[in-house]
């Protein structure tokens, strides 16, 4: 196995893009400020960058998975305009009051719920006591640390700024 490392989780809507409530097409992505400068900054220091979102959109039928793939592949296109890259995408659709049958769960991987987290762990030699998340919600942070990593409430602004921020307040022991 690989030498394990330190992830960067981010939240994807109000994170990574502007949270327009449900962004289900590419023509309602508006990246955040400093987000691909973020995520190059970690990807920079060999560290893992995993996106987990919660995609209840999906449960509720606004959109379908094909749609949230097509504004994932629009990010990823993206990330690389901008020379970086994210390890994984992690997506939960569903919701356990759902429209769609096919997505009416309680689900393991719903933030605040740690299963995407700790699936991304299971999926990568991730360095769990050196990572932490940015969330701009409380059950972002909730699943963080549940997942037994660092987590920080980011509420718009630049997100590399934040993330340095962050980073710093993380190896000086805040969580």
């Amino acid at each position: 196995m690989a030498d394990s490392k330190p992830a960067l989780f981010l939240d994807r809507d109000g994170v990574i893009n502007v949270d327009h409530g449900y962004v289900d097409r590419i023509e309602n992505w508006q990246w955040v400020e400093g987000a691909q400068t973020c995520i190059a900054n970690f990807k920079a220091r060999d560290w893992f960058v995993f996106v987990v979102t919660n995609q209840s959109g999906i449960a509720f039928d606004h959109y379908s998975i094909e749609d949230m793939q097509a504004v994932h592949e629009h990010m990823i296109s993206g990330l690389e305009d901008a020379g970086t890259q994210v390890d994984a995408i992690y997506h939960c659709p569903f919701h356990a009051e759902g429209t769609n049958p096919s997505f009416r769960k309680d689900s393991y991987d719903r933030k605040p719920k740690p299963g995407m987290l700790l699936q991304a762990m299971a999926d990568f030699p991730v360095k769990r006591e050196a990572s932490f998340l940015i969330g701009d919600k409380q059950t972002d942070i909730d699943a963080a640390h549940a997942a037994g990593v660092g987590g920080f409430l980011f509420k718009g602004g630049d997100l590399a700024a934040f993330a340095e921020w962050a980073l710093a307040g993380f190896e000086d022991g805040a969580r």
